[in-house]
């Protein structure tokens, strides 16, 4: 089944002020989301990371209703400060 795919104000952000080919990565990969290079975040509950390159992404994954919510995108330095 298809998630449906909820990205937060902050993410989108950051995804307007990049380059027009890091966007197209960057939406690429939220759109084929649960895959990709997907580790679930220690400590966190439900909280998973994607990377693309020196981009991370920040989700939320809800099995139960099929939703996936961007939380943040960001530099691989930045985002997890």
């Amino acid at each position: 089944m298809k998630y449906k795919i909820v990205i937060d104000k902050k993410a989108l952000k950051f995804i307007s002020k990049q380059p027009q080919s890091e966007k197209n990565r960057i939406f690429e990969t939220i759109k084929n989301l649960p895959l990709g290079d997907v580790i679930k975040m220690s400590g966190k509950l439900n909280l998973y990371r994607v990377r693309i390159g020196k981009y991370r992404i920040i989700y939320t994954l809800n099995n139960d209703e099929y939703i996936i919510n961007v939380i943040e995108t960001g530099n691989r330095g930045d985002i997890y400060k």
